[in-house]
């Protein structure tokens, strides 16, 4: 497996810029950012090249989300809100040389209007996949749990697998994180075998409290063993909340094979 530090989440205890070197420093050879969008390109470029890490992953801004706010990659009265945060990832994407771009579909407090949330989706997506496909980037979208997450509109991995066989979209894949398909009670096994191709892309923490592994639930082998023997060959993102500084945190990886 080729493993990468979520550094938004990871890395807590220092300042952002300070994580690159840190998880260069404990065995990275790669991270993702949820949302660089707070530092210049060049920084971040730098803290690249300096430590030898490449990123393989960020997010489209996602408006109001993380405050509680239905976000925007749903919303109908929301697309040119939509198209202008693809617009900034756009740039981040390229300057980077990111693998993937992940697009949060956001919530739904109307559930009568779920059919034209879908829709919406559906259409940024597409979006998204005909700036980024050129590039040689791949568009994800990715379920969060409702615990987490109240009104989600993505939920479940079929609902993921229902979206992608609507969009017909090859260059448009499920983001997997299997701390929120563990927390929705998905069988993380049986749908990373079943359904291998249209994952572009993976992430992880223990459940149920999003820590690192062993400190819940889940059982990691099991999950290692089965993306390992799938023929996976993208990234698998560590994205949790550690328990304590973050390098105390990573015993885990000796027991995981790493490219």
């Amino acid at each position: 497996m080729k493993l990468c530090a979520n550094i938004t989440l990871l890395y807590p205890e220092l300042p952002f810029i300070e994580r690159f070197a840190a998880a260069a420093a404990d065995g990275f050879k790669a991270v993702e950012i949820q949302f660089p969008y707070d530092t210049p390109l060049a920084v971040i470029q730098h803290e690249l090249q300096q430590h030898n890490l490449r990123c393989v992953l960020i997010n489209v801004p996602a408006g109001d989300l993380m405050q509680g706010g239905e976000g925007l990659a749903a919303v109908p009265e929301r697309q040119a809100e939509f198209r202008a945060a693809l617009e900034q990832c756009v740039e981040y994407a390229r300057g980077l040389q990111v693998d993937c771009v992940n697009v949060l579909p956001g919530r739904c407090n109307d559930n009568s209007r779920r059919a034209q949330y879908l829709a919406t989706l559906q259409s940024n997506l597409r979006l998204a996949a005909a700036a980024l496909a050129p590039l040689g980037i791949t568009t994800t979208f990715e379920a969060i749990n409702t615990f987490d997450m109240p009104g989600f509109l993505i939920h479940s991995g079929q609902q993921m697998l229902d979206v992608l066989a609507e969009l017909q979209q090859p260059a448009v894949k499920a983001q997997f994180d299997l701390y929120h398909m563990a927390r929705m009670g998905e069988p993380l096994v049986e749908f990373i075998r079943a359904n291998i191709g249209s994952i572009g892309h993976i992430q992880f923490a223990d459940t149920p409290g999003r820590g690192e592994p062993g400190t819940g639930e889940l059982d990691f082998a099991a999950v290692f063993a089965a993306i390992t023997e799938s023929g996976y060959s993208g990234w698998v993102g560590a994205e949790y909340r550690p328990s304590g500084p973050t390098s105390s945190t990573l015993g885990w990886m000796q027991r995981v094979p790493a490219a």
